[in-house]
């Protein structure tokens, strides 16, 4: 995204100052701008699949591999809550550091 696509300007509204589109996410230069904050997050796939594949043993063996047990096709139903949880931490990090700071 260009500077100017990404550009958030500030408004005056009825609720009091306000960026007219919130693209940044409401970050700006690492601070909040009043905004809600939004963010993308993406994982990887899942490595574990349950087809043979090649592999070595610890002696340098060429031997094959399937994976057995119980694991997640997909992370979705952990990772929105990991996220959440880890989001929280990450402001309440923030403001128990900006208050120890300020008083």
């Amino acid at each position: 995204m260009k500077g100017s696509e990404h550009n958030d300007p500030f408004i005056s509204t009825d609720a009091g100052v306000r960026t007219k589109t919130n693209r940044s996410g409401g970050i700006q230069g690492g601070i909040s701008n009043g905004m809600p904050i939004t963010f993308r997050v993406g994982f990887k796939p899942v490595a574990t699949h349950f087809h043979s594949q090649e592999t070595v043993t610890v002696a340098g063996e060429e031997t094959t591999f399937q994976a057995k047990g119980r694991h997640d096709p997909c992370v979705l139903p952990r990772a929105v809550v990991m996220v959440e949880a880890m989001s929280a931490l990450v402001l309440c990090d923030a403001w128990l550091r900006h208050r120890g700071q300020n008083g």
